[in-house]
């Protein structure tokens, strides 16, 4: 698979698959548009690693994105806790400007927008193998079998995760209402 016409085959059947993983985690098109595109810069370089017996080309890139994303999250808490600091010190003479973040998901209608905005504000919260648990079994909808595979978890562990993300959403949410 290490042919061009091989890679735009494998681009075509997952780039849907991949934005739209991306976009549950970032929640703003513009990030997960270039976030599919660095994914697929990796798939790239390393379609030739792809070890069939090891897993499913399907699991590998749900795992490569996954992973990316959240670096991608890391990066720019690490990048807003930077623009804090500096802040303290005075005004950032860089010109750069951070972008704060804001929830631009193309599937929420407009009138739903803030109560699914708090719902993923949730979710962000939860540790990173339980956000992924509840992205895969409850948004992407994966089979346990599936997500368990994709998380290279057994489907015990998986169930698990999911059940403590549950609990940690509903108390999440209790608080907002006190």
């Amino acid at each position: 698979m290490t042919d061009s016409r091989s890679f735009r085959d494998v681009y075509e059947e997952y780039k849907n698959l991949v934005y739209n993983l991306s976009l549950q985690y970032v929640h703003n098109a513009e990030d997960a548009q270039d976030i599919t595109q660095e994914v697929f810069v990796k798939i790239h370089d390393h379609l030739h690693e792809h070890n069939e017996a090891l897993s499913s080309l399907k699991t590998w890139i749900y795992r490569i994105t996954i992973n990316h994303n959240l670096d991608f999250i890391k990066a720019k808490k690490t990048q807003k806790r930077f623009a804090f600091i500096t802040s303290l010190f005075g005004p950032d003479d860089s010109g750069r400007e951070l972008d704060p973040g804001h929830f631009d998901h193309p599937g929420v209608l407009m009138e739903d927008k803030e109560e699914v905005e708090r719902l993923f504000s949730f979710i962000d919260n939860l540790p990173e193998k339980q956000r992924t648990a509840i992205i895969l079994m409850k948004i992407e909808d994966r089979s346990q079998k599936e997500a368990a595979e994709i998380m290279n978890i057994t489907p015990k562990a998986l169930e698990s995760l999911v059940q403590r993300a549950k609990q940690s959403l509903s108390s999440m949410m209790e608080r907002r209402k006190s």
